[in-house]
């Protein structure tokens, strides 16, 4: 993937990337993922094809740099109380999110157009700032707080192989029982 795609550009850079990326939005719910290509988004953008084949490279990575950004929570998760109920919530909610088919497709998208992993760090990145928010709010009540690799081992992990390998069993039991596990492994000092 270009190292372009990756940046928050400002001014016209930024201007070019929103366009592009709407209009990915937009054709694919007007036409149908079958039918995007690179000439059609350009047109739609307002853009050369040359212009989204430099910065994006082809359309694979194009739905890689679509996808990521469409993964981006929306805000700082919801505070329930206490550090089990803030992670029972999330987890939930990311468990919905990312298994629905939309959430799939998006995850695949990420992985298949970033032979580099770029994107897929981006991704990591963005749970684990939503669990490093989670755990300051909880040190912050003075609650124990499992550090972050543990969260993503015990939490993540496994939610990503359930949803991209076996999303039969995501109920909020399945996620309940994780968080239980991660957080049984509190007895660590908070967070700094």
């Amino acid at each position: 993937m270009s190292t372009q795609a990756t940046t928050r550009p400002g001014g016209r850079s930024a201007r070019v990337q929103q366009s592009v990326h709407q209009a990915v939005r937009d054709l694919e719910a007007e036409v149908g993922r079958s039918a995007l290509t690179v000439p059609l988004i350009a047109a739609r953008a307002g853009v050369t094809p040359s212009t989204v084949y430099r910065r994006w490279g082809d359309l694979r990575e194009l739905l890689s740099d679509v996808a990521v950004e469409r993964l981006r929570p929306d805000g700082a998760p919801t505070d329930h109380g206490s550090l089990r109920a803030d992670l029972e919530a999330w987890a939930a909610q990311f468990a919905e999110e990312m298994s629905s088919t939309a959430g799939r497709t998006y995850i695949r998208d990420a992985l298949l157009g970033d032979p580099e992993q770029g994107n897929a760090i981006r991704c990591s990145d963005y749970a684990a700032e939503q669990l490093k928010a989670l755990g300051m709010r909880a040190a912050g009540r003075g609650e124990a707080v499992p550090d972050l690799e543990t969260l993503l081992d015990v939490v993540v992990a496994p939610l990503m192989y359930r949803i991209l390998f076996r999303p039969s069993d995501l109920s909020t039991a399945y996620t309940d029982r994780l968080v239980a596990a991660a957080v049984g492994r509190s007895s660590l000092p908070p967070q700094a």
